[in-house]
């Protein structure tokens, strides 16, 4: 570096580069639900059959244990041994959602961190105001950046497409192994294949549209139905996707 002095008779600072960078991630994870307070075998047993039933979906796919069904279920040894169960089953276990103080304790020597996922809720009614003097107009705002996503062209394998603040669209067909993401509707103008997963952040009034239906994995608000669980009469035709009383419901158009 030289060692020439600035005007002010002092060497300049040096330069240097930030060895790092904060950056959002935009994360798809699968919660495992628990329903019963004490799993046994049956638990497991039941547990092995969906995971050889789909291998493709939940090998090395981070996951989430969801306690909200199971606030009793908190005694270290069997919190742990269940967990313990999970890891010898090569599942990706990184969070815990919904769970007591008691349960998160439990877990805390497994580097689970606690997850909290919110849902999106009506503002309260404004408290009425006692009258004021009229203020002068304000300048008119500027419009609002649109909050969808287009795709013009085909999506890729290996490729992921994620609308994160509304719809998802695509005009063209969506390959083998891509993913698409969005916290709003999907709707895909071709042969849907691979994973769509619309409502990300849990809106169950979101929906997926498609003109043909070949997709590996359909997913609203985390209630998903793989390729093995479409009814085969469904295939190749256009269909949407929607949530009733909380089963995921795939419908063709007439």
């Amino acid at each position: 570096m030289s060692d020439t002095l600035s005007p002010t008779g002092q060497k300049p600072a040096p330069v240097s580069v930030q060895p790092f960078q904060f950056r959002g991630l935009f994360l798809t994870a699968i919660a495992l639900r628990l329903e019963t307070d004490a799993p046994d075998d049956v638990f497991y047993a039941a547990l092995d059959a969906q995971l050889a039933k789909t291998p493709h979906l939940l090998a090395g796919a981070p996951m989430v244990l969801d306690f909200a069904q199971v606030p009793e279920f908190s005694k270290p040894a069997d919190v742990r041994d269940m967990i313990d169960n999970l890891f010898a089953r090569d599942l990706q276990i990184f969070g815990a959602q919904n769970a007591t103080e008691a349960q998160l304790s439990a877990v805390k020597g497994y580097g689970i961190i606690p997850i909290k996922v919110g849902r999106e809720t009506a503002m309260p009614e404004p408290k009425p105001q006692k009258p004021q003097k009229p203020q002068p107009a304000a300048k008119r705002a500027a419009p609002p950046v649109p909050r969808n996503k287009v795709v013009q062209t085909p999506v890729r394998s290996g490729q992921m497409i994620v609308a994160e603040h509304g719809d998802l669209t695509v005009v063209g067909s969506v390959a083998s192994g891509a993913e698409l993401v969005a916290a709003g509707n999907i709707h895909v103008y071709g042969t849907l294949r691979g994973r769509a997963m619309a409502g990300a952040h849990g809106d169950e009034s979101a929906r997926i549209f498609c003109r043909q239906l070949d997709a590996e994995l359909l997913a609203i608000a985390g209630l998903y139905k793989t390729s093995e669980t479409i009814p085969a009469e469904l295939r190749r035709k256009p269909v949407q996707v929607f949530l009733d009383d909380d089963k995921l419901c795939v419908e063709a158009f007439e």
